[in-house]
């Protein structure tokens, strides 16, 4: 592996850091105060600003309004813009998922439409795909679309769609044929988030925090001129999406403690003997497993940086960084709030800065372990396509979807 920028990479870094240190200033720090509509206007404003000086849709074709530029100088950025705490999330799936689909599987005159707005972050778009009866098993999807001359209508739920509360359209996979095998029958559309028969209710998460929502859809009607892709090749849509998500979701999150918040706690920690913590053998090969942990983590992200640097496309193995990533992030945070004792336990304004961060961590990774592939289906990825082990059997893959069960 090669950890160095080249001389063209390092010319990029500069530009886009001498361009943040200018421009990102007001965001050296966490606005943890922000309400829904702060946080929105402020998001619609920087991405406003990256789009006018070029730092917007860095990989994506030039005939859509992207810059053409290579992975590496995307990577390049994201890097650099980490060392500030903008307010990039709402546009994460959006143009991270849903907006490379648009225009990969769209008709012209809908990416002509939809692209450049959503570049400029003039319109939010979500990503509706998991149903209660269907998360990992993306195929078993049951809210239908029902042909109706030129147009569609859909009727089902959608569940756990960060944003859908805050987006103004949305990608939705349906399935439009059950008469066929699960992954044959399903078909994707633009959908309007404010159109009549669409109902989003906020989901209240054990943090507190509500950015997940259900989806209902009443007798939603679609023009067919909104559908990605042909009728029936939904799967292959999806799966557009999907290889845009593992990249989004996969690596470490930016406000995720580390080993070295662990040793912090552990200094300032007493231990029952009255000496801090930090030198109890079981403490000390906690942090040091947390510290080997990080550097698995870094390391594999590192290979995928120079396969991407090479021209070369980073393999399955990219699964394991995500299955590592949410785990440790769950232990740390376990260990470290169980040394703090009851101090782990305070909330609210009562709490130290510091411990609900980790708190929040501790929760959050929860989800992080299912979002973008549960650990059990990163296993059977990293099983098959890294170790070549034989894969599941799926008895119900080439049955009709309304006969499978």
């Amino acid at each position: 592996m090669d950890f160095n920028d080249s001389p063209a990479e390092a010319e990029y870094r500069a530009k886009v850091r001498s361009w943040l240190d200018a421009n990102a200033a007001d965001y050296r720090e966490p606005h943890e105060d922000w309400d829904l509509k702060t946080f929105i206007a402020h998001s619609k404003a920087w991405q406003a600003k990256k789009y006018e000086a070029g730092y917007t849709g860095i990989t994506w074709p030039v005939p859509v309004g992207g810059q053409g530029l290579s992975p590496m100088h995307s990577i390049i950025y994201s890097q650099e813009e980490g060392r500030f705490h903008t307010p990039s999330g709402l546009y994460s799936i959006g143009l991270g998922m849903c907006i490379p689909t648009v225009f990969t599987h769209g008709s012209p005159e809908v990416t002509a439409r939809y692209v450049p707005k959503a570049l400029r972050g003039e319109e939010v778009w979500c990503q509706l795909f998991s149903e209660p009866a269907a998360g990992s098993d993306l195929a078993g999807i049951r809210t239908k679309a029902v042909r109706d001359g030129d147009d569609w209508i859909i009727d089902g739920q959608k569940v756990w769609t960060s944003f859908a509360h805050a987006s103004d359209y949305g990608i939705v996979v349906t399935r439009t044929d059950p008469s066929v095998p699960k992954h044959k029958g399903l078909t994707m559309f633009i959908v309007d988030m404010k159109a009549p028969g669409m109902e989003v209710r906020g989901i209240k998460q054990m943090s507190g925090d509500s950015g997940f929502n259900e989806v209902f859809f009443t007798g939603v009607r679609v023009p067919d001129a909104w559908r990605l892709g042909a009728v029936g090749d939904g799967w292959k849509v999806a799966l557009t999406t999907l290889m845009h998500e593992r990249l989004a979701v996969g690596g470490k999150p930016r406000s995720a403690p580390g080993y070295e918040q662990l040793m912090s706690l552990a200094r300032l920690t007493e231990a029952p003997n009255g000496a801090p913590a930090i030198e109890a053998g079981d403490v000390r090969q906690r942090i040091a497993q947390t510290y080997i942990n990080d550097q698995g983590i870094k390391l594999t992200q590192m290979r995928a940086l120079s396969a991407l640097s090479k021209g070369q496309v980073p393999g399955p193995e990219q699964s394991i960084a995500k299955v590592v990533v949410a785990k440790t992030m769950q232990d740390l945070a376990s260990f470290a709030l169980d040394l703090a004792g009851g101090d782990g336990l305070l909330a609210g304004n009562d709490a130290d800065p510091e411990l609900a961060k980790l708190q929040s961590s501790y929760i959050g990774a929860a989800g992080l372990r299912i979002a973008g592939g549960t650990d059990e289906i990163l296993r059977n990825i990293i099983a098959e396509r890294v170790l070549g082990l034989p894969g599941d059997l799926r008895p119900d893959k080439d049955k009709p979807f309304n006969a499978a069960a």
